[in-house]
């Protein structure tokens, strides 16, 4: 194992930084309840590439020369930023319960739609009797 923290301590919180990176990327694009499953598929390719490299630095690198991504940093945090704002865009996209105009009360008759809505459609009203035209008296 190439971790040495009395060695090279970058290098090795590097790789330390890396694996709990991308742990924390794959915990995120697991869940199911913020992003779309493209999201979540780019979130865990991102953590299996995070927990890959830090997998090969610490196992597999031989020494001499390795790149030092300060991405490592950014992009958890943007990544969270992304997961967060998606959890709260769903959350204000959940339907509210719309209140009704008045309380139920069961002692009065269902007389159609709401008075307040205009798409609803319209009881005929009776048309009022005109009064019929006065009677000339016969002569």
């Amino acid at each position: 194992m190439n971790l040495d923290f009395s060695v090279d301590p970058v290098f090795s919180w590097y790789v330390v930084a890396l694996a709990v990176s991308g742990i924390a990327i794959i915990a995120l694009g697991s869940v199911n309840n913020a992003l779309s499953a493209g999201g979540r598929l780019f979130f865990v390719l991102a953590g299996l590439a995070f927990v890959g490299y830090a997998y090969y630095l610490a196992f597999v690198f031989r020494g001499g020369e390795y790149r030092l991504y300060y991405q490592t940093f950014a992009i958890p945090v943007l990544l969270v930023a992304h997961w967060v704002k998606a959890l709260t865009g769903r959350r204000n996209q959940a339907p509210q319960p719309v209140p009704s105009a008045a309380p139920y009360d069961p002692s009065v008759p269902y007389r159609g739609a709401a008075p307040h809505d205009p798409s609803a459609p319209r009881e005929a009203q009776p048309v009022p009797q005109q009064p019929a035209p006065p009677q000339q008296p016969s002569a």
